[in-house]
Protein backbone atom coordinates (compact mmCIF):
# COMPACT_ATOMS: atom_id res chain seq x y z
CA UNK A 1 0.00 0.00 0.00
CA UNK A 2 1.47 3.71 -1.03
CA UNK A 3 1.85 6.32 1.15
CA UNK A 4 -0.98 8.00 -0.59
CA UNK A 5 -3.28 5.97 0.00
CA UNK A 6 -3.00 5.40 3.74
CA UNK A 7 -3.26 9.07 4.31
CA UNK A 8 -6.58 8.67 2.39
CA UNK A 9 -7.64 5.97 4.38
CA UNK A 10 -6.49 7.73 7.59
CA UNK A 11 -8.40 11.01 6.35
CA UNK A 12 -11.87 8.86 5.70
CA UNK A 13 -11.39 7.32 8.72
CA UNK A 14 -10.99 10.30 10.90
CA UNK A 15 -13.96 11.33 9.45
CA UNK A 16 -15.97 8.34 10.28
CA UNK A 17 -14.89 8.83 14.09
CA UNK A 18 -16.11 12.27 14.18
CA UNK A 19 -19.43 12.03 12.77
CA UNK A 20 -19.84 8.83 14.84
CA UNK A 21 -19.09 10.87 18.22
CA UNK A 22 -21.20 13.92 16.49
CA UNK A 23 -24.18 11.30 16.07
CA UNK A 24 -23.41 9.81 19.68
CA UNK A 25 -23.42 12.92 21.73
CA UNK A 26 -25.84 14.49 19.32
CA UNK A 27 -23.94 18.20 18.81
CA UNK A 28 -24.72 19.06 15.62
CA UNK A 29 -27.51 21.44 15.08
CA UNK A 30 -29.03 21.39 11.44
CA UNK A 31 -30.40 24.71 10.74
CA UNK A 32 -34.75 25.27 10.97
CA UNK A 33 -36.99 26.15 8.02
CA UNK A 34 -40.11 27.46 8.83
CA UNK A 35 -42.82 24.77 8.28
CA UNK A 36 -40.05 22.11 9.13
CA UNK A 37 -41.52 19.21 11.37
CA UNK A 38 -38.42 18.84 14.21
CA UNK A 39 -36.66 21.50 15.71
CA UNK A 40 -33.64 20.64 18.08
CA UNK A 41 -33.71 20.74 21.82
CA UNK A 42 -30.50 21.05 23.83
CA UNK A 43 -30.83 19.32 26.91
CA UNK A 44 -30.34 21.22 30.38
CA UNK A 45 -29.67 19.51 33.72
CA UNK A 46 -32.73 18.54 35.98
CA UNK A 47 -34.49 17.78 32.51
CA UNK A 48 -36.44 14.34 31.82
CA UNK A 49 -37.93 12.35 28.61
CA UNK A 50 -41.18 13.26 29.94
CA UNK A 51 -40.22 16.74 31.13
CA UNK A 52 -39.10 17.60 27.87
CA UNK A 53 -41.98 15.75 26.07
CA UNK A 54 -44.78 17.47 28.06
CA UNK A 55 -43.04 21.08 27.54
CA UNK A 56 -43.46 20.40 23.72
CA UNK A 57 -46.60 18.37 23.72
CA UNK A 58 -45.51 15.41 22.28
CA UNK A 59 -44.77 12.03 23.74
CA UNK A 60 -42.22 10.23 25.28
CA UNK A 61 -42.52 7.34 22.83
CA UNK A 62 -41.86 10.16 19.64
CA UNK A 63 -38.67 11.45 21.57
CA UNK A 64 -37.43 8.09 22.03
CA UNK A 65 -38.23 7.25 18.17
CA UNK A 66 -36.40 10.26 17.07
CA UNK A 67 -33.16 9.57 19.16
CA UNK A 68 -32.14 5.91 19.96
CA UNK A 69 -30.50 5.68 22.89
CA UNK A 70 -32.69 8.08 24.74
CA UNK A 71 -34.76 5.73 26.86
CA UNK A 72 -31.66 4.86 28.81
CA UNK A 73 -30.39 8.02 29.29
CA UNK A 74 -29.96 11.48 28.73
CA UNK A 75 -27.14 13.46 29.37
CA UNK A 76 -26.89 18.09 29.71
CA UNK A 77 -25.64 19.64 27.06
CA UNK A 78 -26.71 17.07 24.60
CA UNK A 79 -29.56 17.59 21.67
CA UNK A 80 -32.61 15.91 21.26
CA UNK A 81 -34.59 16.07 18.04
CA UNK A 82 -38.12 16.94 18.52
CA UNK A 83 -40.74 16.44 16.33
CA UNK A 84 -43.07 19.56 15.95
CA UNK A 85 -46.54 18.83 17.80
CA UNK A 86 -48.66 18.82 14.91
CA UNK A 87 -46.17 15.79 13.60
CA UNK A 88 -46.71 13.93 16.51
CA UNK A 89 -47.44 10.07 15.79
CA UNK A 90 -49.22 9.42 19.54
CA UNK A 91 -50.99 12.62 20.72
CA UNK A 92 -53.76 12.40 18.33
CA UNK A 93 -53.68 16.16 18.87
CA UNK A 94 -54.27 18.73 15.73
CA UNK A 95 -50.78 20.97 15.28
CA UNK A 96 -50.42 23.48 17.92
CA UNK A 97 -51.14 27.42 17.70
CA UNK A 98 -47.34 27.30 18.24
CA UNK A 99 -44.17 26.62 15.94
CA UNK A 100 -41.28 25.68 17.91
CA UNK A 101 -37.83 27.22 16.63
CA UNK A 102 -34.11 26.32 17.42
CA UNK A 103 -31.87 29.62 17.16
CA UNK A 104 -29.39 29.89 14.78
CA UNK A 105 -26.02 31.02 14.28
CA UNK A 106 -25.94 34.40 13.50
CA UNK A 107 -30.20 34.91 13.82
CA UNK A 108 -31.51 37.63 15.33
CA UNK A 109 -34.95 38.45 16.44
CA UNK A 110 -35.43 40.65 13.63
CA UNK A 111 -34.52 37.85 11.12
CA UNK A 112 -37.30 35.75 12.56
CA UNK A 113 -39.92 38.32 12.06
CA UNK A 114 -38.72 37.94 8.28
CA UNK A 115 -38.70 34.19 8.36
CA UNK A 116 -42.28 33.52 10.12
CA UNK A 117 -43.30 37.08 8.76
CA UNK A 118 -44.68 37.73 12.07
CA UNK A 119 -44.39 41.12 14.28
CA UNK A 120 -41.55 41.01 17.01
CA UNK A 121 -44.07 41.93 19.47
CA UNK A 122 -45.86 38.75 18.61
CA UNK A 123 -42.76 36.37 19.58
CA UNK A 124 -42.05 38.44 22.85
CA UNK A 125 -45.35 37.96 23.63
CA UNK A 126 -45.30 34.44 23.54
CA UNK A 127 -41.70 33.77 25.45
CA UNK A 128 -41.50 35.82 28.70
CA UNK A 129 -38.60 35.03 29.39
CA UNK A 130 -36.77 36.02 26.34
CA UNK A 131 -33.84 38.40 27.04
CA UNK A 132 -30.61 38.92 25.10
CA UNK A 133 -29.15 36.32 27.73
CA UNK A 134 -31.79 33.66 26.34
CA UNK A 135 -31.48 34.20 22.66
CA UNK A 136 -28.43 32.81 22.47
CA UNK A 137 -27.84 29.52 19.84
CA UNK A 138 -29.53 26.24 20.78
CA UNK A 139 -32.03 27.82 22.61
CA UNK A 140 -35.55 27.02 21.37
CA UNK A 141 -38.80 29.75 21.55
CA UNK A 142 -42.29 29.61 20.22
CA UNK A 143 -43.18 31.15 17.23
CA UNK A 144 -46.99 32.05 17.38
CA UNK A 145 -49.08 30.71 14.32
CA UNK A 146 -49.61 33.31 11.85
CA UNK A 147 -53.10 35.21 11.57
CA UNK A 148 -55.23 36.99 9.59
CA UNK A 149 -53.67 40.38 10.37
CA UNK A 150 -50.15 38.78 10.01
CA UNK A 151 -50.55 37.70 6.81
CA UNK A 152 -49.84 39.90 3.20
CA UNK A 153 -52.42 41.60 1.62
CA UNK A 154 -52.77 42.25 -2.17
CA UNK A 155 -54.96 45.59 -3.71
CA UNK A 156 -54.75 47.59 -6.69
CA UNK A 157 -53.59 51.17 -5.68
CA UNK A 158 -53.83 54.50 -8.52
CA UNK A 159 -50.12 55.65 -8.52
CA UNK A 160 -48.42 58.43 -10.15
CA UNK A 161 -45.62 57.60 -12.34
CA UNK A 162 -43.11 59.52 -14.46
CA UNK A 163 -42.46 58.84 -18.35
CA UNK A 164 -40.05 60.28 -20.60
CA UNK A 165 -41.05 61.16 -23.79
CA UNK A 166 -39.73 62.39 -27.16
CA UNK A 167 -42.26 65.24 -29.01
CA UNK A 168 -43.10 64.37 -32.42
CA UNK A 169 -43.20 66.89 -35.59
CA UNK A 170 -46.37 69.03 -35.22
CA UNK A 171 -47.06 68.27 -31.71
CA UNK A 172 -47.85 71.18 -29.34
CA UNK A 173 -48.00 71.70 -25.58
CA UNK A 174 -51.82 71.66 -25.78
CA UNK A 175 -52.35 68.18 -27.73
CA UNK A 176 -49.70 66.72 -24.97
CA UNK A 177 -51.42 68.29 -21.81
CA UNK A 178 -54.79 66.24 -23.50
CA UNK A 179 -53.47 63.39 -24.46
CA UNK A 180 -52.13 62.72 -20.81
CA UNK A 181 -54.23 64.18 -18.86
CA UNK A 182 -51.52 66.43 -17.39
CA UNK A 183 -52.40 70.18 -16.70
CA UNK A 184 -49.39 72.83 -18.65
CA UNK A 185 -48.39 74.27 -15.10
CA UNK A 186 -47.64 70.76 -14.14
CA UNK A 187 -46.03 69.88 -17.55
CA UNK A 188 -43.71 72.73 -16.92
CA UNK A 189 -43.29 72.09 -13.62
CA UNK A 190 -41.18 68.62 -14.51
CA UNK A 191 -39.47 70.09 -17.57
CA UNK A 192 -38.30 73.64 -16.90
CA UNK A 193 -37.28 74.17 -20.57
CA UNK A 194 -40.53 74.50 -22.06
CA UNK A 195 -40.64 78.20 -21.12
CA UNK A 196 -38.83 78.86 -24.16
CA UNK A 197 -41.45 76.83 -26.25
CA UNK A 198 -41.64 73.00 -27.41
CA UNK A 199 -39.45 72.02 -30.28
CA UNK A 200 -39.52 68.57 -32.20
CA UNK A 201 -37.28 65.87 -31.26
CA UNK A 202 -37.47 67.43 -27.29
CA UNK A 203 -37.23 64.97 -24.46
CA UNK A 204 -39.75 65.80 -21.72
CA UNK A 205 -40.94 64.38 -18.67
CA UNK A 206 -44.58 63.41 -18.41
CA UNK A 207 -46.76 62.40 -15.07
CA UNK A 208 -49.57 59.86 -15.85
CA UNK A 209 -51.70 57.72 -13.52
CA UNK A 210 -51.72 53.93 -13.54
CA UNK A 211 -52.97 50.93 -11.67
CA UNK A 212 -50.59 48.39 -10.08
CA UNK A 213 -50.88 45.58 -7.47
CA UNK A 214 -49.48 45.97 -4.12
CA UNK A 215 -48.52 43.46 -1.75
CA UNK A 216 -48.55 45.03 2.00
CA UNK A 217 -46.56 42.50 4.22
CA UNK A 218 -46.42 42.73 8.32
CA UNK A 219 -45.88 46.33 10.20
CA UNK A 220 -41.99 46.02 10.59
CA UNK A 221 -40.19 47.99 12.67
CA UNK A 222 -36.38 48.70 11.57
CA UNK A 223 -33.71 45.89 12.42
CA UNK A 224 -32.28 47.96 15.65
CA UNK A 225 -35.24 48.78 16.82
CA UNK A 226 -36.53 45.23 16.77
CA UNK A 227 -33.30 43.28 18.14
CA UNK A 228 -33.42 46.28 21.32
CA UNK A 229 -37.01 44.40 22.08
CA UNK A 230 -34.69 41.82 24.10
CA UNK A 231 -32.93 44.40 26.25
CA UNK A 232 -35.39 46.78 26.69
CA UNK A 233 -35.70 47.12 30.28
CA UNK A 234 -39.30 46.71 31.89
CA UNK A 235 -41.06 49.16 34.30
CA UNK A 236 -42.25 48.26 37.48
CA UNK A 237 -45.50 47.59 38.10
CA UNK A 238 -46.11 48.36 41.89
CA UNK A 239 -48.87 48.48 44.09
CA UNK A 240 -49.85 50.12 47.12
CA UNK A 241 -51.64 47.17 48.80
CA UNK A 242 -50.95 43.64 48.26
CA UNK A 243 -54.06 41.73 47.14
CA UNK A 244 -53.21 38.04 48.33
CA UNK A 245 -55.68 34.66 48.13
CA UNK A 246 -55.19 31.89 49.49
CA UNK A 247 -56.73 28.37 48.39
CA UNK A 248 -56.01 25.59 50.72
CA UNK A 249 -58.02 22.90 51.81
CA UNK A 250 -58.85 23.45 55.77
CA UNK A 251 -61.16 20.45 55.39
CA UNK A 252 -63.62 22.54 57.44
CA UNK A 253 -66.67 20.42 56.44
CA UNK A 254 -64.86 17.26 57.38
CA UNK A 255 -61.71 15.78 58.29
CA UNK A 256 -60.28 18.53 60.01
CA UNK A 257 -58.24 16.53 62.25
CA UNK A 258 -56.30 14.37 60.01
CA UNK A 259 -52.71 14.86 59.80
CA UNK A 260 -53.16 16.72 56.52
CA UNK A 261 -55.29 19.25 57.37
CA UNK A 262 -53.06 19.80 60.52
CA UNK A 263 -50.62 20.26 58.12
CA UNK A 264 -52.50 23.18 55.82
CA UNK A 265 -53.64 24.96 59.00
CA UNK A 266 -50.29 25.32 60.55
CA UNK A 267 -49.02 26.55 57.37
CA UNK A 268 -51.18 29.16 56.61
CA UNK A 269 -50.52 29.84 60.51
CA UNK A 270 -47.12 30.23 59.24
CA UNK A 271 -48.16 32.67 56.46
CA UNK A 272 -50.12 34.83 58.75
CA UNK A 273 -47.12 35.23 60.95
CA UNK A 274 -45.22 36.52 57.74
CA UNK A 275 -48.29 38.84 57.33
CA UNK A 276 -47.81 40.06 60.70
CA UNK A 277 -43.87 40.81 60.18
CA UNK A 278 -44.10 42.31 56.75
CA UNK A 279 -47.11 44.65 58.40
CA UNK A 280 -44.87 45.73 61.11
CA UNK A 281 -42.44 47.09 58.34
CA UNK A 282 -44.91 49.19 56.88
CA UNK A 283 -46.17 46.96 53.97
CA UNK A 284 -50.29 46.91 53.54
CA UNK A 285 -51.56 43.24 52.89
CA UNK A 286 -55.40 42.76 51.94
CA UNK A 287 -55.28 38.91 52.91
CA UNK A 288 -58.45 36.55 51.13
CA UNK A 289 -58.94 33.20 52.32
CA UNK A 290 -60.65 30.38 50.94
CA UNK A 291 -61.06 26.79 51.50
CA UNK A 292 -61.01 24.39 48.41
CA UNK A 293 -61.35 21.14 50.25
CA UNK A 294 -60.62 17.65 48.45
CA UNK A 295 -61.21 17.42 44.92
CA UNK A 296 -62.05 19.98 42.49
CA UNK A 297 -66.32 21.07 43.36
CA UNK A 298 -64.98 23.52 45.68
CA UNK A 299 -62.27 24.93 43.83
CA UNK A 300 -64.27 25.84 40.90
CA UNK A 301 -66.75 27.48 43.17
CA UNK A 302 -63.73 29.59 45.06
CA UNK A 303 -62.60 30.95 41.29
CA UNK A 304 -65.99 32.16 40.49
CA UNK A 305 -65.62 34.90 42.72
CA UNK A 306 -65.41 38.38 41.54
CA UNK A 307 -63.04 39.41 43.95
CA UNK A 308 -60.28 36.79 43.02
CA UNK A 309 -59.84 38.49 39.67
CA UNK A 310 -58.56 41.71 41.93
CA UNK A 311 -55.79 39.46 43.50
CA UNK A 312 -51.88 40.21 42.09
CA UNK A 313 -50.83 36.77 43.89
CA UNK A 314 -52.66 33.46 44.70
CA UNK A 315 -51.64 30.74 46.71
CA UNK A 316 -52.28 27.26 47.12
CA UNK A 317 -53.55 23.98 45.47
CA UNK A 318 -52.68 20.52 46.65
CA UNK A 319 -53.89 18.11 44.36
CA UNK A 320 -52.86 18.29 40.79
CA UNK A 321 -56.59 18.71 39.33
CA UNK A 322 -57.06 21.85 41.79
CA UNK A 323 -53.88 23.22 40.66
CA UNK A 324 -54.94 22.67 36.79
CA UNK A 325 -58.02 24.90 37.38
CA UNK A 326 -56.04 27.44 39.84
CA UNK A 327 -53.57 27.75 37.06
CA UNK A 328 -55.14 28.42 34.20
CA UNK A 329 -57.62 31.07 35.82
CA UNK A 330 -54.26 32.71 36.62
CA UNK A 331 -52.98 32.64 33.74
CA UNK A 332 -56.26 34.05 32.18
CA UNK A 333 -56.62 36.67 33.91
CA UNK A 334 -52.71 37.49 34.28
CA UNK A 335 -52.54 36.83 37.71
CA UNK A 336 -48.97 35.19 39.87
CA UNK A 337 -49.34 31.44 41.00
CA UNK A 338 -47.62 29.97 43.75
CA UNK A 339 -48.08 26.07 43.80
CA UNK A 340 -46.68 26.00 47.36
CA UNK A 341 -46.19 21.72 48.28
CA UNK A 342 -46.15 19.49 45.28
CA UNK A 343 -42.87 18.79 43.33
CA UNK A 344 -44.64 16.84 40.88
CA UNK A 345 -47.04 19.32 38.81
CA UNK A 346 -46.71 20.28 34.71
CA UNK A 347 -48.55 23.22 34.84
CA UNK A 348 -45.05 24.87 35.02
CA UNK A 349 -44.10 23.78 31.88
CA UNK A 350 -46.13 25.91 30.16
CA UNK A 351 -47.61 28.29 32.18
CA UNK A 352 -45.40 31.80 32.71
CA UNK A 353 -47.94 32.80 35.94
CA UNK A 354 -46.27 29.67 37.99
CA UNK A 355 -43.56 29.17 40.71
CA UNK A 356 -43.09 26.43 42.10
CA UNK A 357 -42.18 26.68 45.88
CA UNK A 358 -40.78 22.71 45.94
CA UNK A 359 -37.88 21.67 43.96
CA UNK A 360 -39.14 18.98 41.15
CA UNK A 361 -36.83 15.81 42.17
CA UNK A 362 -35.32 15.82 38.71
CA UNK A 363 -33.65 19.49 39.33
CA UNK A 364 -32.95 18.36 43.02
CA UNK A 365 -31.13 15.64 42.59
CA UNK A 366 -29.09 17.09 39.62
CA UNK A 367 -27.79 20.15 41.95
CA UNK A 368 -27.02 17.76 44.35
CA UNK A 369 -25.19 15.75 42.28
CA UNK A 370 -22.98 18.82 40.94
CA UNK A 371 -22.66 19.78 44.56
CA UNK A 372 -21.48 16.20 45.32
CA UNK A 373 -19.00 16.01 42.54
CA UNK A 374 -17.52 19.80 43.55
CA UNK A 375 -17.00 18.89 46.87
CA UNK A 376 -15.61 15.36 46.74
CA UNK A 377 -14.03 15.74 43.11
CA UNK A 378 -10.69 15.40 45.25
CA UNK A 379 -12.11 12.42 47.34
CA UNK A 380 -11.90 8.46 46.70
CA UNK A 381 -15.68 7.92 45.96
CA UNK A 382 -17.71 4.61 47.33
CA UNK A 383 -21.28 4.04 46.09
CA UNK A 384 -22.60 1.34 48.57
CA UNK A 385 -25.52 -0.39 47.23
CA UNK A 386 -27.45 -1.25 50.19
CA UNK A 387 -29.88 -3.21 48.72
CA UNK A 388 -32.91 -1.47 49.76
CA UNK A 389 -36.45 -1.21 48.20
CA UNK A 390 -36.01 2.24 48.68
CA UNK A 391 -33.28 2.97 46.60
CA UNK A 392 -32.54 6.87 44.97
CA UNK A 393 -32.23 5.07 41.49
CA UNK A 394 -32.47 8.53 39.52
CA UNK A 395 -30.67 10.06 42.16
CA UNK A 396 -27.63 7.64 41.29
CA UNK A 397 -27.82 7.85 38.04
CA UNK A 398 -27.40 11.35 37.90
CA UNK A 399 -24.93 11.23 40.33
CA UNK A 400 -22.70 8.92 37.99
CA UNK A 401 -23.45 10.57 34.79
CA UNK A 402 -22.40 14.06 36.87
CA UNK A 403 -18.93 11.89 37.60
CA UNK A 404 -18.83 10.98 34.29
CA UNK A 405 -18.77 14.25 32.88
CA UNK A 406 -16.32 15.44 35.00
CA UNK A 407 -14.41 12.28 34.50
CA UNK A 408 -14.27 11.81 38.19
CA UNK A 409 -13.79 7.82 39.30
CA UNK A 410 -15.52 5.85 41.83
CA UNK A 411 -16.25 2.03 43.45
CA UNK A 412 -19.80 0.57 42.97
CA UNK A 413 -20.30 -2.02 45.70
CA UNK A 414 -22.59 -4.25 46.14
CA UNK A 415 -23.07 -4.73 50.14
CA UNK A 416 -22.96 -7.49 52.26
CA UNK A 417 -23.33 -7.48 55.88
CA UNK A 418 -21.43 -10.17 56.98
CA UNK A 419 -18.40 -9.03 55.06
CA UNK A 420 -18.72 -5.18 54.81
CA UNK A 421 -16.16 -3.87 57.31
CA UNK A 422 -13.61 -5.72 55.71
CA UNK A 423 -14.70 -5.07 51.94
CA UNK A 424 -14.65 -1.44 52.82
CA UNK A 425 -10.85 -1.39 54.06
CA UNK A 426 -9.65 -2.60 51.05
CA UNK A 427 -11.46 -0.05 49.20
CA UNK A 428 -10.36 2.75 51.19
CA UNK A 429 -7.37 4.98 50.22
CA UNK A 430 -5.16 6.22 52.46
CA UNK A 431 -3.93 8.83 50.18
CA UNK A 432 -6.75 11.10 50.25
CA UNK A 433 -9.74 11.45 51.85
CA UNK A 434 -12.60 8.87 51.17
CA UNK A 435 -16.68 9.48 50.83
CA UNK A 436 -18.82 6.72 51.09
CA UNK A 437 -22.39 7.55 49.21
CA UNK A 438 -25.56 4.98 50.15
CA UNK A 439 -27.93 4.39 47.23
CA UNK A 440 -31.21 4.91 49.53
CA UNK A 441 -31.89 7.36 52.00
CA UNK A 442 -34.05 5.06 54.15
CA UNK A 443 -33.30 4.38 58.38
CA UNK A 444 -32.99 0.70 57.52
CA UNK A 445 -30.47 1.18 55.00
CA UNK A 446 -28.57 3.49 56.78
CA UNK A 447 -28.18 1.41 59.81
CA UNK A 448 -26.59 -1.35 57.73
CA UNK A 449 -23.61 0.84 57.39
CA UNK A 450 -23.47 3.62 59.93
CA UNK A 451 -21.74 1.94 63.02
CA UNK A 452 -18.59 -0.10 60.70
CA UNK A 453 -18.50 3.06 59.56
CA UNK A 454 -17.74 4.57 62.58
CA UNK A 455 -15.72 1.62 63.82
CA UNK A 456 -13.17 2.19 60.77
CA UNK A 457 -13.34 5.87 61.59
CA UNK A 458 -12.64 5.93 64.75
CA UNK A 459 -9.67 3.09 64.77
CA UNK A 460 -8.65 4.15 61.29
CA UNK A 461 -8.58 8.14 61.09
CA UNK A 462 -5.76 8.46 58.30
CA UNK A 463 -8.42 7.92 55.70
CA UNK A 464 -10.46 10.55 56.39
CA UNK A 465 -13.98 9.21 56.50
CA UNK A 466 -17.03 10.92 55.19
CA UNK A 467 -20.50 10.27 54.56
CA UNK A 468 -22.67 11.82 52.12
CA UNK A 469 -26.81 11.76 51.81
CA UNK A 470 -30.10 12.79 51.91
CA UNK A 471 -32.65 15.11 53.28
CA UNK A 472 -34.96 12.90 55.07
CA UNK A 473 -31.60 12.36 57.30
CA UNK A 474 -32.42 15.21 58.98
CA UNK A 475 -35.76 13.15 60.88
CA UNK A 476 -32.97 10.42 62.52
CA UNK A 477 -31.81 12.51 64.56
CA UNK A 478 -32.37 10.96 67.49
CA UNK A 479 -30.44 7.42 66.35
CA UNK A 480 -27.87 9.21 64.57
CA UNK A 481 -26.94 12.42 65.59
CA UNK A 482 -23.46 11.36 67.05
CA UNK A 483 -22.54 9.30 63.70
CA UNK A 484 -23.33 12.11 61.69
CA UNK A 485 -20.87 13.89 63.28
CA UNK A 486 -18.30 10.80 63.63
CA UNK A 487 -18.22 10.90 60.38
CA UNK A 488 -17.98 14.10 59.33
CA UNK A 489 -21.30 14.06 57.18
CA UNK A 490 -22.52 16.17 54.60
CA UNK A 491 -26.43 15.91 53.46
CA UNK A 492 -28.07 18.07 50.81
CA UNK A 493 -31.61 19.20 51.12
CA UNK A 494 -33.95 22.17 49.93
CA UNK A 495 -35.57 22.51 53.60
CA UNK A 496 -32.81 22.84 56.53
CA UNK A 497 -33.73 24.13 60.05
CA UNK A 498 -31.22 25.56 62.47
CA UNK A 499 -32.38 25.38 65.47
CA UNK A 500 -30.37 27.45 67.30
CA UNK A 501 -30.34 30.35 64.98
CA UNK A 502 -31.84 33.36 66.44
CA UNK A 503 -34.42 33.55 63.34
CA UNK A 504 -35.69 30.18 64.53
CA UNK A 505 -35.94 30.64 68.10
CA UNK A 506 -38.12 33.74 67.75
CA UNK A 507 -40.25 31.91 65.38
CA UNK A 508 -40.94 28.99 67.31
CA UNK A 509 -41.63 31.57 70.59
CA UNK A 510 -43.82 33.96 68.26
CA UNK A 511 -45.99 30.69 67.41
CA UNK A 512 -46.17 29.83 70.64
CA UNK A 513 -47.35 32.95 71.69
CA UNK A 514 -49.76 33.60 69.31
CA UNK A 515 -51.20 29.78 68.71
CA UNK A 516 -51.00 27.97 72.34
CA UNK A 517 -49.08 24.99 70.81
CA UNK A 518 -45.63 23.97 69.49
CA UNK A 519 -44.99 23.11 65.27
CA UNK A 520 -46.20 19.81 64.18
CA UNK A 521 -43.43 17.07 64.05
CA UNK A 522 -42.98 16.87 60.18
CA UNK A 523 -40.15 17.42 57.50
CA UNK A 524 -40.36 20.40 56.46
CA UNK A 525 -42.11 22.14 59.18
CA UNK A 526 -45.07 23.51 57.59
CA UNK A 527 -45.31 26.61 59.54
CA UNK A 528 -41.70 28.00 58.57
CA UNK A 529 -42.42 26.75 55.42
CA UNK A 530 -45.76 29.11 55.27
CA UNK A 531 -43.54 31.79 56.69
CA UNK A 532 -40.93 31.63 54.40
CA UNK A 533 -43.03 31.45 51.15
CA UNK A 534 -44.94 34.76 51.78
CA UNK A 535 -41.85 36.60 53.28
CA UNK A 536 -40.28 35.84 49.90
CA UNK A 537 -43.00 36.30 47.52
CA UNK A 538 -44.92 39.18 49.28
CA UNK A 539 -41.59 41.10 49.32
CA UNK A 540 -41.33 40.35 45.96
CA UNK A 541 -44.21 41.48 45.18
CA UNK A 542 -43.95 44.47 47.07
CA UNK A 543 -40.80 45.58 45.53
CA UNK A 544 -40.53 44.84 42.27
CA UNK A 545 -44.82 44.75 41.55
CA UNK A 546 -46.46 42.25 40.14
CA UNK A 547 -43.92 41.88 37.00
CA UNK A 548 -41.69 40.78 40.14
CA UNK A 549 -40.28 37.22 37.99
CA UNK A 550 -38.61 40.18 35.60
CA UNK A 551 -35.91 40.61 38.85
CA UNK A 552 -36.16 37.85 41.27
CA UNK A 553 -31.97 38.23 41.85
CA UNK A 554 -32.88 41.67 43.52
CA UNK A 555 -34.81 39.88 46.05
CA UNK A 556 -32.11 38.65 49.05
CA UNK A 557 -34.45 36.63 51.60
CA UNK A 558 -32.37 34.50 53.44
CA UNK A 559 -34.91 31.67 54.88
CA UNK A 560 -35.54 29.86 58.19
CA UNK A 561 -35.96 27.12 56.90
CA UNK A 562 -36.39 27.65 53.24
CA UNK A 563 -34.88 29.39 49.93
CA UNK A 564 -35.09 30.68 46.53
CA UNK A 565 -33.49 30.31 43.62
CA UNK A 566 -35.94 30.87 40.67
CA UNK A 567 -35.25 29.18 37.25
CA UNK A 568 -37.28 30.16 34.57
CA UNK A 569 -38.01 26.15 32.81
CA UNK A 570 -38.07 27.94 29.93
CA UNK A 571 -38.63 30.74 27.49
CA UNK A 572 -42.35 30.72 28.09
CA UNK A 573 -42.92 28.62 30.90
CA UNK A 574 -42.72 29.07 34.45
CA UNK A 575 -40.21 28.96 37.73
CA UNK A 576 -39.35 26.17 39.72
CA UNK A 577 -37.05 27.11 42.96
CA UNK A 578 -33.89 24.98 42.16
CA UNK A 579 -32.22 26.26 46.11
CA UNK A 580 -30.58 23.65 47.68
CA UNK A 581 -28.49 23.82 51.04
CA UNK A 582 -25.28 21.44 51.77
CA UNK A 583 -25.50 20.43 55.48
CA UNK A 584 -22.91 19.83 57.22
CA UNK A 585 -22.42 17.64 60.77
CA UNK A 586 -18.91 18.99 61.47
CA UNK A 587 -16.61 16.16 64.06
CA UNK A 588 -16.17 19.39 66.26
CA UNK A 589 -19.83 18.94 66.90
CA UNK A 590 -21.40 21.82 65.36
CA UNK A 591 -24.07 22.20 62.36
CA UNK A 592 -23.24 24.56 58.82
CA UNK A 593 -25.87 25.21 56.58
CA UNK A 594 -24.19 26.30 53.08
CA UNK A 595 -26.04 27.89 50.14
CA UNK A 596 -25.27 25.85 47.05
CA UNK A 597 -24.33 28.46 44.32
CA UNK A 598 -23.41 26.82 40.85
Amino acid sequence: MNKTRIIILLFLLSLSLLSGYSQQNNTVITNNVAGSNIFHHTIERGQTVYSIATMYGVSEKDIYRLNPGSEESIKAGAILIIPQKGTSSDTGEASDAYTYHTIQPKETLYSLTLKYNIPATRIVDANPGLSVETFTIGKTIRIPATNIDDLPTTEIKTVTKEIEYRVKRRETMYSICRRFNVSSSELIKRNPELKNGMKTGMTIKIPIQAEETVTTTVEQLQERDVNALLSTPKEIDKVNVLKVAVLLPFMADGNAGSDAALRTLEYYEGFLLAIDSLKNQGISVSLSVYDIGEGTKKTKDVLKNKELKEANLILGGVQNDQIKLIADFAKKQEIKYVIPFTSRNDDVLSNNYVFQVNTPHSYLYAKAAQAGCRLFGEYNIILINTNDSKNKTDYIKALKTEMELRNLTYTDYNLKSETFSDDLLTLLDSTKRNVVIPYSGTLEALNKIRIPLKSISESNPEYGLTLYGYPEWQTYMRECLDDFFALNTYIYSNFYVDNISKEARDFHLKYRTWFSKSLFNSYPKYGILGFDTAMYFLTSLYKNGTNFEDNPSKINYNGIQTSFDLHRVNNWGGFVNTHLFLVHYRSDFTITREDVNL
